[in-house]
């Protein structure tokens, strides 16, 4: 089997499938993709459940949202999207809440009735009761933002299962993904567009892909076929970088994703896509629902599909997200100044970046290295 190609690429994620369809239609160029699992699209990949006939997302709900002109443009030339609006709601002590904490969060925890010009001073009452001027971790910049009853309530059982740390351990920055809001606003995301695939995301990665110079070969493992590659081809990695340098300074740690599917007797098991489950004492972090992810969609089964979510440190075979503590931003330092010696070689994406990088943002870096660096 043959790799001489011009431009090889690794993994057929979006950053891997667009910078892909670039290459073929901007640059009329043959470009071969590597893929390790047996389909396209990465944790993208969506499919049908037989007994339902519920399509669902094989990795976790992936909510498309962007403000980004130029990134919706060129998503849209491979899809329509439903108008889906994201909500997420948790359950505490067997109530349900809205999260991102908002106003109706902090009034129904409370048992209070504020007008959102009150909440800024009732959250300053609740935070000078343990005042954190210059918080040092994850803990102490929640107390700074929302005072420790909601803290505990909301925050740190669910970050104590997502990442298998205490709080206490945990930068702070990492809060910065979670808004506050003093109003009723329920949308997850403040992104001016946002939804779901019409036909599901694998489709997006057949369009992209379809291209007749893109040549994709599933289930091959890059780093079992990397000595066949020509030295003087380009290449782009967009798996975890610390493995593309064979662990020279050691493993970097991901956190990954079990998730245990059921098949309800329910029309509707739990009324929306994603309930988060706050306490610690509750294994699963949240349960997914993906009927609701397509609302337009008329399932005429009396049955429902639904996914509990269970987070666990990855052992190498499934890296989702990036722990960016100490240790590890030291390491992939060390990592990014390697790459940045190679010549004709690329790494980038959520695990070549060692980055959370959403959707949009992941097709935004394909798009600025497409431009920078093949068209010159």
């Amino acid at each position: 089997m043959s790799y001489s190609y011009r431009y090889i690429i690794v993994g057929s994620g979006f950053f891997g499938a667009v910078l892909a369809e670039r290459i073929a239609n901007e640059l009329n160029q043959d470009v071969l993709v590597l893929e390790k699992r047996n389909h396209t699209g990465g944790n993208c990949h969506s499919e049908i459940e037989p007994e339902t006939g519920i399509e669902f997302h094989t990795y976790g709900t992936h909510i498309f949202h962007t403000s980004n002109e130029k990134v919706w443009k060129y998503i849209n030339r491979f899809t329509e999207f439903n108008s889906y609006f994201h909500q997420v709601l948790t359950t505490y002590k067997g109530r349900v809440y809205q999260m991102p904490i908002n106003l109706e969060t902090i009034n129904q925890f409370y048992g209070l009735n504020l007008k959102p010009f009150e909440v800024e001073e009732f959250l300053k009452k609740e935070i000078g009761k343990e005042n954190y001027p210059n918080p040092k971790n994850f803990e102490e910049k929640a107390i700074s933002l929302i005072g420790r009853p909601l803290y505990e309530a909301f925050i740190r059982g669910y970050t104590m299962k997502q990442w298998n740390k205490d709080p206490r351990e945990l930068p702070e920055f990492i809060l910065n993904r979670l808004p506050i809001r003093s109003n009723y606003n329920e949308s997850y995301y403040y992104s001016r567009y946002q939804g779901i695939p019409i036909d599901g995301y694998a489709k997006i990665f057949d369009r992209i892909l379809s291209h007749p110079k893109i040549h994709i070969r599933l289930n091959t493992d890059y780093f079992a076929v990397k000595d066949q590659i020509p030295k003087d081809s380009t290449l782009v990695y967009s798996g975890p970088i610390d493995q593309f340098f064979e662990y020279k300074f050691g493993r970097l740690d991901y956190r990954t994703i079990d998730f245990e599917k059921e098949i309800v007797p329910y029309e509707d098991y739990q009324g929306t896509s994603v309930m988060n489950y706050a306490e610690e004492t509750v294994p699963y972090t949240r349960i997914h629902e993906p009927k609701h992810l397509h609302p337009e969609r008329v399932i005429q089964k009396k049955k429902s599909m639904i996914i509990r979510e269970f987070s666990r440190l990855d052992d190498g075979t499934n890296p989702y997200y990036p722990i960016n503590d100490e240790k590890n931003t030291q390491m992939v330092k060390l990592y990014r100044e390697e790459a940045s010696k190679l010549k004709n070689v690329y790494i980038s994406g959520r695990l070549g970046d060692y980055k959370y990088y959403d959707m949009h943002q992941t097709i935004e870096a394909a798009l600025n290295l497409f431009e920078e660096k093949f068209l010159g």
